[in-house]
């Protein structure tokens, strides 16, 4: 008979077969409520999801795009993370830094594939010089972000020419 007052966890604990093969996921992806690295904020339970995504300036600036309007977008390491927005006009986002897509070491939150694709990412932030080499090698770091609006395609066309060329190919 089971005794319905002992946590599940702890029955499995108790039994000696299932000791130790049992894992529980990690606090912080179960607690939820906020994180945060020099770079990016992100929601922390695995199924929060944000509405929008804050972009920071360095000169105190920011521009919110709301999730359901990001289509597609593309990371090249040499040349950044570029991120499309269309609403009324679109939008393109250029994230330039460095180790954009390393998981962060406090636990599996990246600034790609665990946060903005999964809609966990509320903000992300231009660094101070000082700050990205504070960084190092040890977290993403973002240098720049860059958004622009476009009413045409061969607008577009052109700024990614001029901007960012290895995302025309």
């Amino acid at each position: 008979m089971l005794d319905n007052h002992t946590p599940h966890q702890d029955r499995v604990r108790s039994n000696p077969h299932l000791s130790g093969r049992v894992e529980q996921p990690p606090k912080k992806e179960q607690d939820g409520g906020e994180g945060s690295c020099p770079a990016f904020g992100y929601l922390r339970g695995i199924h929060d999801r944000a509405h929008a995504v804050e972009f920071r300036f360095r000169n105190g600036n920011s521009v919110w795009f709301p999730y359901n309007w990001l289509g597609n977008w593309k990371y090249d390491p040499s040349e950044g993370l570029l991120l499309k927005f269309s609403g009324d006009l679109v939008y393109l986002v250029l994230i330039r830094g460095t180790n954009l897509d390393r998981p962060l070491a406090e636990g599996s939150v990246d600034l790609i594939r665990a946060g903005l694709q999964r809609h966990r990412v509320l903000w992300v932030r231009e660094m101070g010089e000082g700050e990205a080499a504070a960084t190092g090698e040890s977290g993403p770091t973002i240098d720049t972000i860059e958004v622009s609006e476009f009413e045409s395609h061969q607008a577009l066309t052109e700024w990614l020419g001029r901007v960012a060329p290895a995302f025309t190919r």
